[in-house]
């Protein structure tokens, strides 16, 4: 199983601070958790970063980004600041 774990404003809109998964790659567990809630919370995932067991997932394709052995997928919307 893997963990994903929603930040800021991807945690409000998915209503929980964490979720698990076991999902192949990293477009099923999307596709899972988009399905699971309304068009916010799709809204949200669409300008979230992702980082797999600490390596940022960049603009790699999600479908190609394996989950196997994977333990934490942090989703990260764009944060305010320095």
């Amino acid at each position: 199983m893997t963990t994903l774990r929603y930040w800021a404003a991807a945690r409000a809109a998915a209503g929980v601070a964490e979720e698990q998964t076991s999902a192949a790659t990293l477009a099923e567990a999307l596709q899972q958790a988009r399905a699971a809630r309304d068009d916010r919370f799709g809204q949200v995932l669409g300008v979230c970063s992702f980082v797999v067991d600490g390596r940022p997932v960049g603009a790699r394709d999600h479908g190609e980004v394996t989950l196997a052995g994977a333990g934490l997928v942090d989703v990260l919307p764009p944060f305010a600041g320095g």
